[in-house]
């Protein structure tokens, strides 16, 4: 395995560990379309969504996340489809203003049937395709690496095999000058103070455990005990008892570095090191704000299974058991449950964890693109209400 890094420099600065054509569609109506032309072309990827233009509370929270995931680093080229609401405009203009260079628009009304549409988006699609496999990776710096630390589906063996190795893994990244960026506020309930003790300062420190009262005030306003809610059924029959048990073993993702700050959901990061983001517990829905917050590559725990991806960020699964990484060799990389069966030490695993981000971010694929998982979902925080069009 070289520990030299290949990627594709994209002219603000950041990096870009794949070099993706995304089919973008701005409503719902055209999800479909959008997946259609992906499937037929040489190569692009497209995600569906169920936003139809609705003016709501959520409105500049998917506006923002549309944003960010069209101007990844991650991605070539975006063809945006398109009814014609200024709505759409915004994004478009916010996801140049967050980096997006090469992109094409393409509006139903204009040019006047799906078939037309999508017709002439292939075509489109199929000329950045050819031009994104033109291009060649260079070597890269560490910090073009921007990593998203996220678990689903835990088990009794999660804080102990899987999260901790890819702490390890992670704190390496880190002190090698990469990003590392921690989510699911709802999984650190009551371990954000672990977390705030690491922060670079007090600021930082008071910003994380500020955002966790946030989100659990919000939840306790509509009348919902999140921490009696926790652990989840599923997570209990994977052998979890307690909150405590859960959030503790989450927290083990982020190794042991320093917190340098605190994100909002898709909000990016500006500096290397270690960060919290704010994103729902929702594997699909954090993935997206992970995607919206230029992150570009996802190591995924799970001790449950799970075949979750993303069509940007190529996702690594890491198993907390063995037997579940046997029943499913297909949906997932790497297992961790040698360390519960004696056969690895924490160290080896998380050194496994380490050579496998490298060997991904310099091109090797993951069992989720290999299988085409795509998955996305906006996150919304309030009730939608339904716009007049």
């Amino acid at each position: 395995m070289s520990e030299k890094l290949f990627a594709y420099l994209r002219d603000n600065g950041s990096w870009g560990l794949r070099n993706n054509v995304l089919v973008l569609p701005l409503h719902s109506a055209l999800a479909s379309t959008a997946r259609t032309i992906a499937d037929t072309s040489d190569g692009a990827v497209a995600i569906s969504h169920d936003w139809s233009g609705e003016i709501d509370s959520d409105l500049r929270r998917i506006l923002f996340t549309l944003s960010g995931y069209a101007s990844n680093p991650n991605n070539y080229a975006v063809v945006f489809l398109i009814i014609g609401n200024a709505e759409e405009k915004s994004i478009i203009d916010g996801a140049q203003a967050l980096g997006l260079k090469n992109f094409t628009v393409l509006s139903l009304p204009e040019i006047g049937s799906l078939e037309k549409l999508q017709s002439d988006a292939l075509v489109v699609a199929n000329k950045y395709v050819a031009e994104a496999k033109s291009q060649k990776r260079i070597e890269a710096p560490w910090s073009a690496i921007v990593l998203g630390l996220e678990c689903g589906g835990s088990d009794a063996l999660s804080g102990i095999t899987a999260n901790p190795a890819l702490g390890v893994a992670s704190d390496r990244l880190v002190e090698l000058g990469a990003t590392s960026v921690l989510g699911e506020t709802t999984e650190i309930l009551g371990a954000e103070h672990l977390l705030a003790a690491r922060a670079i300062d007090p600021e930082v420190g008071k910003r994380i455990v500020a955002m966790v009262s946030r989100y659990e005030a919000s939840i306790n306003y509509e009348g919902i005990d999140i921490r009696g809610a926790q652990p989840s059924r599923g997570n209990i029959e994977g052998g979890l008892s307690t909150l405590e048990e859960k959030s503790l073993g989450a927290a083990k993702k982020a190794g042991n570095a320093p917190l340098t700050g605190v994100l909002e959901f898709g909000e990016k990061p500006l500096t290397p090191g270690l960060y919290f983001m704010d994103t729902p517990g929702h594997d699909i829905e954090q993935l997206a704000g992970f995607g919206a917050g230029h992150i570009n590559v996802v190591v995924f725990t799970s001790g449950r299974g799970t075949p979750t991806g993303s069509a940007i960020m190529p996702t690594i699964k890491v198993s907390t058991n063995t037997p579940m990484y046997s029943a499913i060799p297909d949906l997932i990389d790497l297992d961790a449950g040698t360390i519960a069966d004696g056969l690895e030490t924490l160290a080896q695993v998380g050194d496994r964890i380490f050579a496998e981000i490298i060997e991904v971010a310099n091109g090797k694929l993951t069992k989720a693109e290999r299988g085409g998982h795509h998955e996305f979902a906006l996150s919304r925080m309030y009730k939608t209400v339904i716009s007049e069009y």
